[in-house]
């Protein structure tokens, strides 16, 4: 008998609401982004960057947590850096969102007739945002 396939997803893909714009000017905005390890958590604490400004967590959670960025050999903390403020907003979301709540769903109810639904706010594959 075999083992039941575990359901944990352990990755989620997204696409940028901007993108990251290469030194090709090559636009890169689909990705994808693992859950996060206490290590990933942990290790940050002791860098240097952290202690003389704790915003650098950021960069460099997301640097080891986003596993693909387009066509980007890697997501270095340079890439993280020199996103638009609006892609890191959305990628600092999508990490509390599936390392909080294990998902990237988000409840939300339409302000016209109070109906309520969810979306996923990772993207969808036609790019729109």
């Amino acid at each position: 008998m075999t083992a039941p396939a575990s359901s944990l997803c352990t990755e989620y893909p997204f696409i940028l609401p901007r993108g990251y714009v290469d030194e090709h000017g090559v636009v890169h905005r689909q990705g994808v982004m693992r859950l996060a390890t206490a290590r990933d958590e942990i290790t940050p604490q002791s860098d240097a960057r952290v202690r003389a400004n704790p915003a650098f967590l950021t960069v460099l959670l997301l640097e080891r947590t986003v596993v693909s960025l387009g066509d980007l050999p890697e997501v270095t903390g340079y890439v993280v850096e020199h996103l638009f403020a609006s892609d890191l907003a959305f990628l600092q979301d999508l990490y509390r969102r599936i390392n909080q709540h294990g998902h990237t769903e988000a409840e939300v109810s339409c302000p016209s007739c109070d109906h309520e639904f969810s979306v996923d706010v990772s993207g969808d594959a036609s790019g729109e945002s």
